[in-house]
């Protein structure tokens, strides 16, 4: 009988792709970490060198997400392994929300990337059988709250989405406050692109992301296959290592 890692394998170059998302996430946080101690003068929120990083790092990090749903179907992963792994990312957005309210207590993270992950993975999950629509809900899940402000300018009434308790729907038409913001929309539509791009490479090219990697990208991706471990332990790391150089 095969054991579950034979019946399962890892993906390489989709964990080395994952791999340097963590690479370059890394670096950017320990830019604004620098910026956060005074080491350096950056507008994170508004200076589009640091603007286009964050949303090419997260859309990265959700194409990647998309892929992992796609080999995890076809590998025939069940709910209960997929609850185990939901409720591992749900629980650190937990912490993460717990840690920045303690740092950030005015722009707390109370929807971030694993927020958002955890909600997008649901319906990514439940939306696997859309085939090639899965392209065109992604393409309007993209545009969908590029139209928001106007909608929010015909319908008044809207304004309640820019509540803290509805704003994760991305459908507003001013951004929170807040140290991290992924919302459900526009990004939902590139974990759609991932699933149904991971499908059809399955499908039709899947050398591609079955193939070997080279020696020197392993590295990449080891960081790929512990990226959510990576993810909640650097931060802490980077700001004690900056506070004691302090």
């Amino acid at each position: 009988m095969s054991s579950p890692t034979e019946r399962r394998p890892r993906y390489d170059r989709i964990d080395a792709l994952r791999g340097i998302a963590i690479v370059w996430m890394t670096v950017y946080h320990f830019c604004f970490d620098l910026n956060y101690f005074g080491w350096i003068r950056q507008n994170f929120m508004l200076d589009p060198f640091w603007t286009w990083q964050r949303t090419t790092i997260v859309s990265l990090f959700l194409f990647c997400a998309g892929l992992g749903q796609a080999v995890a179907i076809a590998q025939g992963q069940g709910w209960p392994r997929f609850w185990r792994r939901w409720a591992q990312v749900a629980g650190c957005a937990l912490l993460v929300t717990a840690g920045s309210s303690l740092m950030f207590p005015r722009s707390f993270i109370y929807f971030g990337v694993l927020h958002g992950i955890a909600l997008m993975l649901i319906v990514v999950r439940l939306s696997a059988g859309w085939g090639r629509w899965l392209w065109v809900a992604g393409l309007l899940a993209i545009l969908l709250p590029v139209a928001a402000p106007a909608l929010h300018n015909a319908w008044p009434a809207l304004e309640v989405l820019n509540s803290r308790w509805l704003n994760w729907t991305g459908l507003i038409s001013r951004k929170p406050i807040t140290e991290d913001y992924v919302p459900l929309l526009p990004w939902l539509g590139v974990m759609w692109w991932g699933l149904a791009a991971g499908q059809w490479l399955l499908r039709e090219r899947a050398a591609w992301v079955q193939g070997a990697i080279p020696r020197i990208a392993t590295p990449l991706a080891w960081l790929g296959r512990w990226s959510l471990s990576w993810y909640m332990v650097h931060q802490p790391v980077l700001i004690g290592l900056l506070m004691l150089a302090r």
